[in-house]
């Protein structure tokens, strides 16, 4: 069972900057995945990242996130610039052995808690 533990949430005012961090003991996933929901929206994806490979981002986050893996700590990143009011959302870490995507969120069967990010003006 793959098991995925995000953290480094939490409120920040418009134009600031978050770090999230997405931990697992299963090593070597073949992607892994940053999703996002807010209130009354459906899930979207917002970056992923294939082992060995570039990330891919949504449109709304490209060029102000960055995402990465450290595959010695089994570790996903997403760094975070450049926040705006719509960036408030509940973010999930995903991770899956067989698709990368960040169109559609049924390629993913592992999923974190998530962690709440708010950014206030």
């Amino acid at each position: 069972q793959v098991q995925l533990v995000e953290s480094g949430g939490g409120s920040v005012q418009a134009g600031g900057s978050l770090m999230l961090s997405c931990t697992t003991a299963t090593p070597s996933l073949y992607c892994m995945a940053w999703f996002r929901q807010s209130p009354g929206k459906e899930r979207e994806g917002v970056a992923s990242l294939v082992l060995g490979g570039r990330a891919v981002y949504a449109d709304s986050v490209k060029a102000r996130f960055t995402a990465s893996r450290d595959y010695a700590k089994n570790t996903l990143y997403l760094q975070m610039n450049t926040l705006e009011l719509e960036d408030t959302a509940m973010y999930y870490c995903a991770a899956s052995s067989t698709r990368c995507t960040v169109q559609t969120d049924d390629a993913f069967p592992y999923w974190g808690q998530g962690t709440q990010v708010t950014v206030s003006s």
